[in-house]
């Protein structure tokens, strides 16, 4: 097995970062005021069924201050807790980072990008917000800084994007990780657990398509979090959603992660949500007890990341293969 760091049986972002720069970096999120083309009528309206009103960008400090400002506020208090850090990437999380003209886009990852202590950038966006222009730019940006784009797919299944309103397709996504990779921009694309209708082995084959489809760098897990204030608390509320329970959470996670080759980053394996606003699964509160239970299980199996590597040969999960 390879060695990971900090006792861990995975290739942890905290881990890359390290090697990468030398010591610990804060990844600081700011939402730069961007919509999204889901909500405002570029291709749909109302947004993801899953997305609060907030976008992505509930745990910001200071969402309506000047990015700047926002971006001091967010490492003041991150000092508060690891004194001593100096390095900083910028995520535009909030939202659809890249869905503006080029001049907007440049104008406002402009402010950041000279800041002090500022080494990179991860741009949270959608596959449909990319076009030539746009990754230009962030070729021209990939040069400059050590860079991210990071693809909100969720699911690869064309009947779980019609259900949560995604407003795009798988193709979309496999052309836009295609188009990045022609100027080497690092990829990291996102994908959710739990999402309505989608069984244990579709989670599992979301994982399995991705990497077998598409070229990418980094893959961010989440837990879906049934907020207030979401179209998605209909599905619950008639029993078209079910809320995961921890032991099936830990489980699917290790099986995907067992699939995923170990020179990819593994950026979050769950996720935050604000205790006020969230309907459930409740046990994702305690975020630190999940991902010690993920490393837990993976002890128990003897486990860990890339040993049925799917690019490799490996099969993973055997259901996997029947859908």
């Amino acid at each position: 097995m390879t060695v990971f760091a900090e006792n861990k049986r995975y290739y942890s972002l905290n881990q890359a970062y390290r090697e990468t720069f030398g010591g610990k970096i804060f990844k600081v999120p700011v939402d730069a005021g961007f919509d999204c083309p889901n909500r405002d009528g570029t291709v749909a309206k109302g947004g993801c069924t899953f997305c609060s009103v907030s976008g992505s960008g509930d745990m910001i400090v200071a969402p309506s201050e000047p990015l700047p400002v926002q971006f001091q506020k967010e490492i003041h208090m991150m000092h508060q807790k690891w004194p001593g850090v100096e390095q900083y990437i910028v995520y535009f999380q909030n939202f659809t980072n890249t869905h503006a003209p080029v001049e907007v886009i440049k104008e406002r990852f402009e402010q950041v990008v000279n800041l002090p202590g500022v080494v990179g950038l991860s741009v949270g966006t959608r596959p449909d917000c990319l076009p030539p222009e746009v990754v230009d730019y962030l070729a021209q940006l990939n040069e400059r800084l050590y860079l991210w784009v990071e693809l909100g797919l969720q699911s690869t299944f064309e009947a779980t994007g019609e259900l949560i309103n995604r407003a795009h397709d798988y193709q979309t996504y496999l052309d836009a990780v295609a188009n990045l990779r022609k100027h080497k921009i690092q990829v990291c694309t996102h994908l959710i657990n739990g999402l309505p209708g989608e069984s244990l082995e579709m989670m599992r084959e979301n994982v399995r398509r991705v990497i077998l489809d598409s070229d990418i760098q980094g893959i961010k897990l989440h837990l879906l979090h049934l907020m207030r204030n979401t179209k998605m608390l209909r599905d619950y509320h008639e029993g078209r959603l079910q809320l995961m329970s921890r032991k099936d959470y830990v489980d699917v996670i290790c099986d995907q992660l067992e699939m995923i080759p170990q020179e990819i980053i593994i950026h979050r394996l769950t996720g935050d949500a604000p205790w006020d606003s969230l309907v459930g699964p409740k046990w994702s509160l305690k975020k630190w007890e999940v991902l010690n239970a993920i490393d837990e299980e993976l002890l128990r199996r003897d486990s860990y990341q890339g040993k049925f590597d799917l690019r490799k040969g490996g099969v993973g999960h055997a259901k996997c293969a029947s859908l």
